[in-house]
């Protein structure tokens, strides 16, 4: 039994287990597991994480302050297929939140078919280019410091952001509070049971916590979010769950501890192995398309148009799909 210097943000927990003491990179990086709950986090803090996001986190991860041909492409990409998981919500003209709009080609996408969208992004490098390109409406800055009515949208997003705040409990809670009774929060996480990364590769200095289904379910539940259905990728390694305002009808007690969920992850997270990987065709798998998805990069930015006329034509197909027009 181990004590923790921060409290389990979903169940206030301090008596721990520890899963990890080493991040991706090989750097110290203590990551912890609620014994009550589940859920697991990054204690101490690796960094300060308004100056890593604001300042360091593009670098680290891109190399760059704003997005190269290349990583326009492959967030185009994406975005298409983020934009096919919650296409049922998008029927007629929505008010939609991104959270994390990143170089701003999701919101983009959504833009271009007819949506009105708005944007929040701590890292001004990038905001700042997807405003230019774009003319998307962005707030520079974090989530928990935008300013927006309450009740002003239909659908909010937040993809691959909340494991990196220091207070998800917090977030999901404000955005509740934009969100229209009717409406619909999407979270999409990387997911702590995944197991086709390799295991040296599991926990890293950015995501500060770590979900798997029961316990970013129990979190929202917490905050008033309820949960209408969740995807889980074909690898396994991500969590996509659709969340609403309204409570079910029928609804059982809100209880903070979730048995047997600590033992369940530490068990999944300590048998993880690179032979029992290996013995997987996953790691082949994403070796292939790592080497597919390079070659059709180069080949579609080997004249290097800009950004926006990269998007334009891969998003092409889907407006003219859409070409009727919203209601």
């Amino acid at each position: 039994m181990n004590a923790c210097s921060i409290p389990c943000n979903l169940c206030g927990g301090i008596e721990v287990s520890i899963l990890s003491n080493r991040s991706r990179s090989g750097k110290p990086l203590r990551t912890v597991i609620c014994q009550a709950c589940g859920l697991v986090w990054s204690d101490p803090r690796p960094h300060d994480a308004r100056q890593f996001y604001e300042e360091e986190y593009r670098l680290s991860y891109k190399q760059t302050y704003s997005p190269k041909p290349k990583h326009v492409l492959r967030a185009g990409h994406v975005a298409l297929s983020r934009f096919e998981k919650i296409e049922p919500l998008l029927s007629n003209r929505k008010t939609v939140l991104d959270v994390g709009t990143g170089g701003g080609e999701f919101a983009y996408l959504l833009q271009s078919l007819g949506h009105g969208v708005n944007g929040i992004e701590p890292n001004r490098g990038y905001a700042d280019y997807s405003i230019q390109k774009y003319g998307l409406t962005i707030q520079i800055g974090f989530v928990q410091d935008a300013a927006f009515p309450s009740e002003s949208f239909d659908v909010a997003t937040i993809w691959h952001v909340l494991e990196h705040t220091e207070d998800p409990g917090l977030i999901l809670a404000l955005l509740r509070s934009w969100l229209k009774p009717d409406g619909t929060l999407v979270v999409e996480v990387p997911n702590v049971e995944a197991t086709c990364q390799a295991p040296g590769s599991t926990f890293h200095e950015a995501h500060l916590y770590n979900f798997n289904v029961v316990s970013l379910r129990r979190l929202a539940k917490k905050h008033g979010l309820y949960e209408v259905k969740h995807l889980i990728s074909r690898d396994g390694g991500n969590i996509t769950m659709f969340l609403s305002r309204a409570e079910p009808l029928i609804e059982d007690h809100y209880e903070a501890a979730i048995p047997g969920n600590h033992e369940w992850i530490t068990r999944i997270v300590r048998q993880h192995s690179n032979v029992r990987r290996h013995l997987t065709p996953l790691p082949y798998l994403r070796a292939w398309h790592r080497l597919c998805r390079s070659l059709q990069e180069r080949r579609e930015t080997a004249d290097e148009p800009g950004g926006k006329a990269l998007l334009d034509k891969l998003y092409s197909p889907q407006l003219q799909l859409h070409s009727v027009g919203l209601p």
